[in-house]
């Protein structure tokens, strides 16, 4: 997706993506990062900011779960914080059933601070946002899904958390800047898919924004020996691919990288 500063514009694509992912025989959708509100300044989030299960962002998404009767890995929307009257919000991924019940909800824990001094970029997710703590998987017809955002993929350290947890697949929310994603970004998803021989589902924003970001996009779909099944650069548009459920379980009994762990 191409999300911009109108929360009401972007619900209205959001539908439109997933009922064509529907059409499409999909069974589980994964939207971006900041897929309701890509605003013009970051404490722009504290205003759309929802409690869980209450709000027009959470009651689109599952009334959309349910019309089309598909599981959806809500990317990331600004979710109330301890810290929301300093507008800091959680960046929450929520996770509806077939039936329009939400399943979960993980919060980023992982903030991106960084200065790319080459390309004079600089960004403080922490001045904006409230980290999360807790590691989040929901089981799903595709298998056990590990929750993730964006920056989280850097560190691998929770994805060996979420597999330890039973986590077959990853889900990757994200709006990586076009600087990093150009360096890293299919190196880094299909290492997490490699190293923990996982399924990785990443959707991304890509092109301009409200802030003058520019995003990577390249949403891809990785099999757990590394292959990418499915990719898009740039478009408002979904990817699909063919997902085994039993593949993972089977290649780490044939190849068990996982159970040989010393540390």
């Amino acid at each position: 997706m191409n999300s911009g500063s109108d929360v009401g514009e972007n619900l209205q694509l959001a539908d439109k993506l997933i009922a064509g992912a529907a059409d499409d025989d999909c069974r589980l959708v994964v939207l971006p990062e900041n897929f309701a509100l890509m605003p013009e300044r970051g404490r722009d989030k504290a205003k759309a900011a929802e409690e869980p299960g209450d709000g027009p962002i959470q009651t689109f998404l599952s009334d959309a779960s349910a019309r089309y009767g598909l599981w959806i890995v809500a990317g990331s929307m600004p979710l109330n914080s301890p810290q929301i009257a300093a507008e800091r919000v959680y960046g929450g991924c929520p996770v509806y059933d077939p039936k329009g019940n939400a399943q979960a909800i993980y919060r980023k824990i992982h903030l991106f601070d960084v200065d790319l001094a080459e390309n004079q970029e600089s960004y403080r997710e922490s001045r904006s946002m409230y980290p999360g703590d807790d590691v989040v998987s929901v089981d799903t017809p595709c298998g056990c899904v590990g929750l993730t955002i964006c920056y989280d993929l850097r560190f691998p350290e929770l994805y060996r958390q979420l597999v330890d947890i039973g986590a077959t697949v990853f889900t990757v929310p994200a709006a990586f800047t076009a600087t990093t994603g150009e360096a890293h970004w299919h190196t880094l998803l299909r290492a997490r898919a490699i190293e923990n021989l996982a399924y990785v589902i990443a959707a991304g924003q890509y092109g301009e924004h409200a802030d003058g970001r520019s995003t990577y996009g390249h949403s891809m779909i990785v099999d757990p020996w590394g292959r990418v099944l499915a990719e898009a650069a740039t478009g408002n548009c979904h990817v699909a691919a063919d997902f085994d459920p039993d593949l993972p379980q089977k290649l780490r009994s044939e190849f068990p990288a996982l159970a040989n762990r010393r540390l």
